[in-house]
Protein backbone atom coordinates (compact mmCIF):
# COMPACT_ATOMS: atom_id res chain seq x y z
CA UNK A 1 0.00 0.00 0.00
CA UNK A 2 3.00 2.20 0.60
CA UNK A 3 4.13 1.98 -2.91
CA UNK A 4 1.00 2.25 -4.48
CA UNK A 5 0.45 5.88 -2.61
CA UNK A 6 4.19 6.75 -3.54
CA UNK A 7 3.43 6.47 -7.19
CA UNK A 8 -0.20 7.94 -7.04
CA UNK A 9 1.40 10.55 -5.31
CA UNK A 10 4.33 10.80 -8.13
CA UNK A 11 1.63 10.33 -10.91
CA UNK A 12 -1.12 13.34 -9.56
CA UNK A 13 1.66 15.64 -8.75
CA UNK A 14 3.01 15.40 -12.67
CA UNK A 15 -0.33 15.46 -14.68
CA UNK A 16 -3.09 18.30 -14.98
CA UNK A 17 -5.82 18.85 -12.87
CA UNK A 18 -8.89 16.53 -14.15
CA UNK A 19 -11.87 15.17 -12.71
CA UNK A 20 -11.41 12.43 -10.24
CA UNK A 21 -13.28 9.49 -11.17
CA UNK A 22 -12.31 9.01 -14.90
CA UNK A 23 -9.28 6.96 -16.96
CA UNK A 24 -6.31 8.69 -17.24
CA UNK A 25 -3.73 8.57 -19.67
CA UNK A 26 -0.51 10.55 -18.83
CA UNK A 27 -0.35 13.41 -20.92
CA UNK A 28 3.49 13.01 -22.32
CA UNK A 29 4.66 9.29 -21.71
CA UNK A 30 8.21 8.58 -21.47
CA UNK A 31 9.51 5.38 -22.85
CA UNK A 32 8.85 2.77 -20.18
CA UNK A 33 11.74 1.17 -18.50
CA UNK A 34 11.81 -2.51 -17.18
CA UNK A 35 9.75 -2.01 -14.08
CA UNK A 36 8.72 1.40 -14.83
CA UNK A 37 4.89 1.90 -13.35
CA UNK A 38 2.47 1.70 -16.49
CA UNK A 39 -0.81 1.41 -15.01
CA UNK A 40 -1.90 2.66 -11.56
CA UNK A 41 -5.42 1.20 -10.04
CA UNK A 42 -6.37 3.06 -7.21
CA UNK A 43 -9.62 2.33 -5.21
CA UNK A 44 -11.71 1.55 -8.03
CA UNK A 45 -15.10 1.02 -7.96
CA UNK A 46 -17.67 -0.40 -10.82
CA UNK A 47 -21.43 0.04 -10.80
CA UNK A 48 -23.48 -0.93 -13.75
CA UNK A 49 -27.10 -0.40 -14.29
CA UNK A 50 -29.36 -3.78 -15.74
CA UNK A 51 -32.86 -3.01 -16.85
CA UNK A 52 -35.33 -5.81 -17.23
CA UNK A 53 -34.01 -7.18 -13.98
CA UNK A 54 -37.33 -9.26 -12.33
CA UNK A 55 -38.11 -8.40 -8.68
CA UNK A 56 -38.39 -10.98 -6.05
CA UNK A 57 -42.13 -11.75 -6.75
CA UNK A 58 -41.52 -12.26 -10.86
CA UNK A 59 -38.24 -14.63 -10.67
CA UNK A 60 -39.40 -17.36 -12.21
CA UNK A 61 -43.10 -16.21 -13.15
CA UNK A 62 -43.06 -16.31 -16.88
CA UNK A 63 -46.99 -15.75 -16.74
CA UNK A 64 -46.48 -12.39 -14.58
CA UNK A 65 -43.95 -11.25 -17.15
CA UNK A 66 -45.82 -11.83 -20.44
CA UNK A 67 -48.85 -10.24 -18.88
CA UNK A 68 -46.78 -7.20 -18.53
CA UNK A 69 -45.24 -6.93 -21.85
CA UNK A 70 -49.14 -7.52 -23.10
CA UNK A 71 -50.49 -4.88 -21.08
CA UNK A 72 -47.65 -2.95 -21.51
CA UNK A 73 -48.11 -1.98 -17.33
CA UNK A 74 -45.22 -1.47 -15.10
CA UNK A 75 -41.62 -0.44 -16.25
CA UNK A 76 -38.60 -2.57 -16.61
CA UNK A 77 -36.83 -3.32 -13.08
CA UNK A 78 -33.52 -1.82 -12.99
CA UNK A 79 -30.88 -3.47 -10.63
CA UNK A 80 -27.28 -1.88 -9.87
CA UNK A 81 -24.43 -4.27 -9.91
CA UNK A 82 -21.42 -3.41 -8.13
CA UNK A 83 -19.11 -4.71 -10.30
CA UNK A 84 -15.44 -3.97 -8.97
CA UNK A 85 -15.12 -3.06 -5.12
CA UNK A 86 -12.02 -0.85 -3.92
CA UNK A 87 -9.82 -2.46 -6.44
CA UNK A 88 -6.19 -1.45 -6.28
CA UNK A 89 -2.83 -2.60 -7.56
CA UNK A 90 0.14 -1.40 -9.22
CA UNK A 91 1.54 -2.60 -13.01
CA UNK A 92 4.82 -2.35 -14.11
CA UNK A 93 6.46 -2.55 -17.51
CA UNK A 94 7.46 -6.14 -18.19
CA UNK A 95 4.56 -7.83 -16.30
CA UNK A 96 2.67 -10.40 -17.67
CA UNK A 97 -0.65 -10.73 -15.76
CA UNK A 98 -2.89 -12.88 -14.98
CA UNK A 99 -6.49 -12.46 -14.04
CA UNK A 100 -8.45 -15.45 -12.73
CA UNK A 101 -11.44 -15.63 -10.47
CA UNK A 102 -15.19 -17.27 -10.99
CA UNK A 103 -17.47 -16.50 -13.53
CA UNK A 104 -19.47 -12.54 -11.81
CA UNK A 105 -16.16 -11.84 -10.21
CA UNK A 106 -15.25 -8.81 -12.21
CA UNK A 107 -12.21 -9.87 -14.44
CA UNK A 108 -13.60 -8.50 -17.95
CA UNK A 109 -15.31 -5.36 -16.21
CA UNK A 110 -11.67 -4.38 -14.76
CA UNK A 111 -10.24 -5.05 -18.15
CA UNK A 112 -12.55 -2.80 -19.53
CA UNK A 113 -11.94 0.01 -16.87
CA UNK A 114 -8.23 -0.10 -17.71
CA UNK A 115 -9.02 0.05 -21.17
CA UNK A 116 -11.20 3.28 -20.71
CA UNK A 117 -14.27 1.98 -22.15
CA UNK A 118 -15.97 2.09 -18.38
CA UNK A 119 -15.56 4.81 -16.25
CA UNK A 120 -15.30 4.69 -12.59
CA UNK A 121 -18.11 4.96 -10.14
CA UNK A 122 -14.84 6.15 -7.89
CA UNK A 123 -11.53 6.23 -7.63
CA UNK A 124 -9.05 6.66 -10.87
CA UNK A 125 -6.90 4.44 -13.42
CA UNK A 126 -3.68 5.77 -14.37
CA UNK A 127 -1.35 4.62 -17.23
CA UNK A 128 1.57 5.94 -18.78
CA UNK A 129 1.26 4.86 -22.87
CA UNK A 130 -2.31 3.76 -24.31
CA UNK A 131 -4.35 0.34 -23.10
CA UNK A 132 -5.28 -1.75 -25.83
CA UNK A 133 -8.05 -4.15 -25.48
CA UNK A 134 -7.75 -7.02 -27.76
CA UNK A 135 -10.06 -6.88 -30.97
CA UNK A 136 -11.24 -2.88 -29.73
CA UNK A 137 -8.72 -1.35 -31.75
CA UNK A 138 -8.64 -4.01 -34.15
CA UNK A 139 -12.76 -3.70 -34.59
CA UNK A 140 -13.34 -7.01 -37.45
CA UNK A 141 -16.19 -5.86 -39.83
CA UNK A 142 -18.15 -8.91 -41.11
CA UNK A 143 -19.47 -7.91 -43.99
CA UNK A 144 -15.82 -6.92 -45.76
CA UNK A 145 -12.87 -9.56 -46.41
CA UNK A 146 -10.52 -11.14 -43.72
CA UNK A 147 -8.25 -9.11 -46.00
CA UNK A 148 -9.78 -5.71 -45.78
CA UNK A 149 -9.89 -6.34 -41.88
CA UNK A 150 -6.49 -6.80 -41.62
CA UNK A 151 -5.43 -3.74 -43.22
CA UNK A 152 -8.66 -1.77 -41.35
CA UNK A 153 -6.97 -3.15 -37.96
CA UNK A 154 -4.20 -2.36 -38.69
CA UNK A 155 -4.85 1.05 -39.57
CA UNK A 156 -7.09 1.42 -36.36
CA UNK A 157 -3.79 0.34 -34.37
CA UNK A 158 -2.04 3.72 -35.99
CA UNK A 159 0.40 1.67 -38.59
CA UNK A 160 1.08 3.21 -41.79
CA UNK A 161 0.56 1.38 -45.27
CA UNK A 162 4.19 0.16 -45.18
CA UNK A 163 4.20 -1.46 -41.65
CA UNK A 164 0.78 -3.26 -42.92
CA UNK A 165 2.48 -4.29 -46.00
CA UNK A 166 5.09 -5.70 -43.61
CA UNK A 167 3.13 -7.82 -41.49
CA UNK A 168 -0.11 -8.83 -43.54
CA UNK A 169 1.36 -12.17 -44.20
CA UNK A 170 2.70 -12.39 -40.77
CA UNK A 171 -1.19 -11.90 -39.41
CA UNK A 172 -2.30 -14.27 -42.07
CA UNK A 173 0.21 -16.95 -41.04
CA UNK A 174 -0.20 -16.62 -37.46
CA UNK A 175 -4.15 -16.67 -37.70
CA UNK A 176 -4.11 -20.04 -39.49
CA UNK A 177 -7.04 -18.73 -41.60
CA UNK A 178 -5.38 -19.25 -44.99
CA UNK A 179 -7.53 -18.91 -48.24
CA UNK A 180 -10.68 -17.76 -45.77
CA UNK A 181 -8.34 -14.09 -46.12
CA UNK A 182 -10.19 -13.90 -49.27
CA UNK A 183 -13.68 -14.23 -47.87
CA UNK A 184 -15.82 -12.23 -46.09
CA UNK A 185 -15.62 -12.73 -42.17
CA UNK A 186 -19.41 -13.51 -41.69
CA UNK A 187 -18.33 -16.74 -43.29
CA UNK A 188 -16.04 -17.49 -40.67
CA UNK A 189 -16.33 -19.78 -37.53
CA UNK A 190 -16.18 -17.85 -34.46
CA UNK A 191 -12.77 -19.97 -33.71
CA UNK A 192 -11.40 -17.99 -37.02
CA UNK A 193 -12.69 -14.28 -36.02
CA UNK A 194 -10.97 -14.93 -32.69
CA UNK A 195 -7.63 -16.32 -33.71
CA UNK A 196 -7.55 -13.17 -36.79
CA UNK A 197 -8.20 -10.90 -33.64
CA UNK A 198 -5.56 -12.00 -31.70
CA UNK A 199 -2.90 -11.75 -34.88
CA UNK A 200 -4.16 -8.32 -35.26
CA UNK A 201 -3.86 -7.12 -32.25
CA UNK A 202 -0.51 -8.50 -31.49
CA UNK A 203 1.01 -7.53 -34.75
CA UNK A 204 2.07 -4.59 -33.40
CA UNK A 205 3.75 -3.68 -29.39
CA UNK A 206 1.55 -1.87 -27.18
CA UNK A 207 2.12 0.05 -23.77
CA UNK A 208 -0.61 -2.21 -21.90
CA UNK A 209 -1.99 -4.61 -23.98
CA UNK A 210 -5.37 -7.00 -22.60
CA UNK A 211 -6.42 -9.62 -23.71
CA UNK A 212 -9.78 -11.28 -22.35
CA UNK A 213 -9.69 -15.16 -23.23
CA UNK A 214 -8.32 -15.04 -26.62
CA UNK A 215 -6.45 -17.85 -26.00
CA UNK A 216 -9.48 -19.93 -24.94
CA UNK A 217 -9.84 -20.45 -28.81
CA UNK A 218 -8.19 -22.87 -31.14
CA UNK A 219 -6.18 -26.17 -31.22
CA UNK A 220 -3.55 -26.72 -28.95
CA UNK A 221 -1.10 -25.60 -31.23
CA UNK A 222 -2.65 -21.87 -31.86
CA UNK A 223 -2.51 -21.62 -28.48
CA UNK A 224 1.12 -22.63 -28.20
CA UNK A 225 1.99 -20.05 -30.69
CA UNK A 226 0.07 -17.53 -28.34
CA UNK A 227 1.54 -17.80 -25.74
CA UNK A 228 4.81 -17.91 -27.30
CA UNK A 229 3.72 -14.44 -28.92
CA UNK A 230 2.39 -12.98 -25.70
CA UNK A 231 5.98 -13.50 -24.30
CA UNK A 232 7.76 -11.98 -27.12
CA UNK A 233 5.23 -8.45 -26.62
CA UNK A 234 5.97 -8.71 -22.76
CA UNK A 235 9.38 -8.48 -23.74
CA UNK A 236 9.49 -5.96 -26.35
CA UNK A 237 6.79 -4.24 -24.81
CA UNK A 238 5.08 -3.42 -21.85
CA UNK A 239 2.81 -4.67 -19.71
CA UNK A 240 0.01 -7.80 -20.99
CA UNK A 241 -3.03 -8.26 -18.77
CA UNK A 242 -4.47 -11.96 -19.63
CA UNK A 243 -7.74 -13.69 -18.11
CA UNK A 244 -8.32 -17.01 -19.12
CA UNK A 245 -10.02 -19.97 -17.73
CA UNK A 246 -7.08 -22.30 -18.74
CA UNK A 247 -4.73 -21.83 -15.15
CA UNK A 248 -2.13 -23.56 -17.61
CA UNK A 249 -1.63 -21.08 -19.58
CA UNK A 250 -1.74 -18.42 -16.88
CA UNK A 251 1.08 -20.11 -15.55
CA UNK A 252 3.13 -20.42 -18.23
CA UNK A 253 2.67 -17.44 -19.29
CA UNK A 254 1.93 -14.67 -16.98
CA UNK A 255 5.08 -13.88 -13.81
CA UNK A 256 2.01 -12.44 -11.60
CA UNK A 257 -1.70 -13.48 -10.99
CA UNK A 258 -4.56 -11.19 -9.58
CA UNK A 259 -7.36 -12.82 -8.19
CA UNK A 260 -10.65 -11.60 -8.11
CA UNK A 261 -13.53 -12.39 -5.89
CA UNK A 262 -16.91 -10.61 -5.67
CA UNK A 263 -15.43 -7.69 -7.30
CA UNK A 264 -12.04 -7.67 -4.49
CA UNK A 265 -8.54 -8.53 -4.59
CA UNK A 266 -8.66 -11.87 -2.69
CA UNK A 267 -5.11 -12.74 -3.36
CA UNK A 268 -1.94 -11.09 -5.78
CA UNK A 269 1.45 -12.43 -6.06
CA UNK A 270 3.37 -14.72 -8.08
CA UNK A 271 1.64 -17.64 -9.82
CA UNK A 272 2.45 -20.34 -8.34
CA UNK A 273 1.42 -19.34 -4.77
CA UNK A 274 -2.18 -18.08 -6.02
CA UNK A 275 -2.74 -20.83 -8.37
CA UNK A 276 -2.29 -23.27 -5.78
CA UNK A 277 -4.48 -21.34 -3.53
CA UNK A 278 -7.03 -20.77 -5.95
CA UNK A 279 -7.16 -24.51 -6.17
CA UNK A 280 -8.08 -25.46 -2.64
CA UNK A 281 -11.47 -23.29 -2.60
Amino acid sequence: MAELTEELSRVKAEEPAVPSTDVRVHPNPEPAKEGTPTVIVDDLHIIYRVYGAASDTEKGNAVNALMRLVKRQGRPQMKEVHAVRGVSFVARHGDAIGIIGRNGSGKSTMLRAIAGLLPPHSGAVYTNGQPSLLGVNAALMRELTGERNIVLGCYAMGMNPAQVKEKYDDIVDFSGIGEFVQFPMSTYSSGMGARLRFAIASARSHDVLLIDEALATGDREFRRKSQDRIKKMRDEAGTVFLVAHNLDVIEETCNRVIWLHKGKIKMDGDPQTVLAAYNKV
